[in-house]
């Protein structure tokens, strides 16, 4: 076969079939009754087989003829139906979430089922990261909605629940002081700007400790590695039971609780994916039942025009902003990851 058979082509002949002659497929497709003939005959040198001949006025198909028209309907079917889906596809935006490391592993699974539910026909794309660089995202546009971990004041968005602040440290060996003999806490922090660390750091030397930071990450796994493998402790906000290889310690300072923000990008974003995404999270804090969308999307627009934050949640009493890990389903270490669970969906995924 010397050539393809292109689109165009094939139209021009199914055209012939459904009205009945070439002036009439030439007046259908909107061109002229040359290019119709023309269309033909590329046909017929593509495939080195006569598909028409003239019967008196008439036109009439060749048994090869026949058998191209019914194929021709079935390509054309089927690429019509393809250029329909694509473009459905293309014209309906990329809805882009972001989370923090520590947000995403007990939330997104359940942030992914719902908006699967409510979007089935919408690509979506997840973006982890720290809360200061999804500022940065959120600012420029780049992702839609975020859940940001942060203390009051400090961070963009609606509070949507609190996480305890806790110590940790390698189940194996316990913090002890600098190798060098000092009485000095080792510290495994992420590194600045970061305002667990300040408030760690603040906490121990207001109780009379001396401080030294002994290794930093720019990312949770970094922190964690860090403190299970005994360089130090770690301050990490609590969503249930301690991290794989870590145990609690109570002896140290109480550091509080650290907010959850649900913060939406410049501009505005679609209602409904933000009351898709405030759906989910009730499940793991009670008290975002009394946001809603006018909360998040009023926080929002009092960032823009630098006017007054209004309060979207009220302040939670110690843990009571977080449901138990029972009450909550928490992730068996058995269960699939965000990771895994959005390859299974086929949902993207992207680390910054």
């Amino acid at each position: 076969m010397a050539d393809d058979l292109q689109i165009p082509l094939l139209r021009s002949f199914v055209a012939i079939a459904d009205t009945g002659g070439f002036y009439r497929a030439a007046s259908a497709r909107g061109i002229s009754q040359s290019t119709v003939s023309q269309h033909v005959r590329q046909l017929e040198r593509a495939l080195d087989m006569e598909l028409v001949r003239k019967d008196g006025r008439r036109t009439k198909f060749t048994p090869a003829g026949e058998r191209l028209l019914g194929e021709a309907r079935r390509i054309l079917a089927v690429h019509d139906d393809v250029q329909t889906r694509l473009t459905d596809i293309v014209s309906k935006p990329v809805i882009s979430i972001g989370s923090t490391e520590t947000a995403a592993e007990e939330l997104l699974p359940e942030i992914l089922a719902s908006v699967k539910a409510a979007f089935p026909d919408r690509q979506v794309q997840f973006h982890i990261e720290r809360s200061t660089r999804m500022s940065e995202l959120l600012d420029r546009g780049s992702i839609d909605i975020a859940l940001m971990l942060g203390f009051d004041g400090e961070t963009p968005g609606a509070v949507v629940g609190r996480l305890p602040l806790k110590w940790y440290s390698s189940t194996t060996r316990a913090p002890s002081p600098s190798p060098d003999g000092h009485a000095k806490l080792r510290l495994v922090a992420y590194t600045e700007p970061c305002g667990m660390r300040q408030r760690a750091l603040r906490a121990l030397h207001d109780a009379g400790n001396d401080v030294e930071i002994v290794a930093e990450s720019g990312n949770l796994e970094g922190v964690i590695a860090g403190a299970r493998a005994g360089l130090g402790l770690a301050v990490l906000p609590s969503a249930g039971g301690a991290p794989y290889g870590l145990a609690e310690h109570s002896e140290f300072p109480h550091l509080g609780e650290i907010g959850v923000h649900l913060a939406v990008r410049r501009g505005g974003v679609e209602g409904s994916i933000v009351s898709t995404v405030l759906g989910a999270l009730r499940r793991f804090f009670p008290s975002s039942a009394e946001i809603d969308v006018a909360d998040v999307v009023a926080v929002a627009a009092s960032a823009e025009t630098g006017g007054p934050s209004p309060s979207a949640a009220p302040s939670a009493q110690p843990d009571s902003g977080v449901t138990s890990s029972t009450q909550r389903g928490r992730r068996r270490r058995d269960e699939p990851s965000i990771r895994e669970l959005a390859e299974q969906e086929r949902w993207s995924v992207v680390t910054i």
